[in-house]
C-alpha cells in the first residue's frame, strides 16, 4: 500500500519549510541536480552563475586533470576554488604502507580526493559504472569492476599481490567504495564485505561533501556529467579524515561482515551519520524503478 500526504488548504497558508529530522520518514534517497530550495532569489543567482560555472568547470578539468601534474593539482585546485580539509594527518604516515583504502562514496572524485591527501599517485579507483570518458579524463588508474563476486575478488586480489612484490605490472593501492553507490544525505548504505575477503589491513577514510549549487550525482541522468557538475559549484568542498587502519578478514571470508560492520560504524560515528543496511539496489528501485544495471543491446559496445 502506498501512502500519500496530502496538505489542506490552512496547511499550505501556514507553510514554512520542515527540518529534515521532522519529516515522516527519512530522506535517503533523492534525485535532481540542483542543490538548494529553489526560491526566486537563489534560483537568479543560479541562473546568473550558470555562464561562468561551465567555463570555470572545464577549465577546472583542463588543468588539474589533463594538463598539470599530479603533484601541482592539490595547490592549483585550491586556487581555483576548489577546498579541501585534511583530518588527522598523523595517519598519513601509517596509511603510506598499506594498499587498501576503503571509504564512503560522495562523488566520483572520491579516488582523487584519497589518492591526493594520502600522497599515493599509485592508488587506483575500482569502479563498476563509471562512463569512458571519466575513466580517459581521470588522473589516477581506474580498476573496473564487474559485479561478478568471484571474478571481482580474484582481479583486486591479483592487483594487490602485483603492489606488494614491488608495484610492478600495472600493480598499486586500491581505493574501494563499498557502498556501490553514492549517497547525498548523512546515511551510510550497507557495506559489501568483499573488501574484507582481500587479506590485507583496511584503511578507512572518512569522505564529506558540501556543494551550494549542484549535485554532482545523479540516479537516471548520464553518469559522464556528474564530475562536471560538481565542478560546476563556486566552491565545492571535501572533508577528508584519515580514520585508525582495521586488520582485514583474511581471504577465507571470516569475519567478513563484521569488518565491514566496522568500517561502515567508524565512518558513521566520525561523521556522525547514520547507518543503514539500504543497498545499491535499493536506491535505484527508489529513483529510476530498476536495480541499477541496464542491459546494453548494442552489440558494437
Amino acid at each position: 500500500m502506498q501512502e500519500v500526504y496530502v496538505a489542506s488548504e490552512w496547511a499550505w497558508r501556514r507553510w514554512r519549510p520542515l527540518h529534515p529530522r521532522r519529516y515522516a520518514k527519512p530522506l535517503i534517497f533523492h534525485d535532481g541536480r540542483v542543490a538548494f530550495r529553489p526560491t526566486t532569489s537563489a534560483t537568479l543567482a543560479m541562473f546568473a552563475w550558470l555562464p561562468l560555472a561551465v567555463p570555470l568547470a572545464l577549465l577546472r578539468v583542463a588543468l588539474i586533470v589533463v594538463v598539470l601534474p599530479f603533484s601541482l593539482a592539490a595547490p592549483i585546485a585550491a586556487a581555483l576554488g576548489i577546498h579541501c580539509r585534511c583530518i588527522a594527518a598523523s595517519t598519513l604516515r601509517a596509511a603510506a604502507a598499506l594498499d587498501l583504502f576503503v571509504c564512503n562514496h560522495r562523488s566520483l572524485l572520491d579516488p582523487l580526493y584519497v589518492s591526493a591527501v594520502a600522497g599515493r599517485a599509485d592508488l587506483a579507483a575500482a569502479t563498476y559504472s563509471i562512463s569512458r570518458l571519466s575513466e580517459i579524463l581521470a588522473p589516477i588508474r581506474t580498476f573496473r569492476l564487474t559485479r561478478d563476486r568471484a571474478a571481482d575478488r580474484a582481479a583486486m586480489q591479483a592487483h594487490l599481490s602485483r603492489s606488494r612484490r614491488g608495484g610492478g605490472g600495472g600493480g598499486g593501492g586500491l581505493v574501494v567504495c563499498p557502498e556501490g553507490t553514492t549517497c547525498r544525505e548523512p546515511f551510510l548504505l550497507r557495506f559489501s564485505p568483499l573488501f574484507t575477503e582481500l587479506g590485507a589491513d583496511v584503511q578507512p577514510v572518512a569522505l564529506h561533501s558540501e556543494v551550494a549549487m549542484f549535485h554532482g550525482t545523479t540516479a537516471g541522468g548520464w553518469k559522464m556529467l556528474d564530475p562536471f557538475f560538481l565542478l560546476m559549484n563556486p566552491s565545492p568542498a571535501y572533508v577528508v579524515h584519515f580514520l585508525d587502519p582495521v586488520a582485514g578478514g583474511g581471504g577465507g571470508g571470516g569475519g567478513g561482515p563484521e569488518v565491514a560492520n566496522e568500517v561502515q560504524r567508524r565512518i558513521a560515528e566520525t561523521l556522525g551519520y547514520t547507518c543503514t543496511a539500504l543497498t545499491r539496489r535499493d536506491k535505484y528501485l527508489v529513483l529510476a524503478g530498476n536495480d541499477g544495471v541496464v542491459a546494453n543491446n548494442n552489440k558494437s559496445n
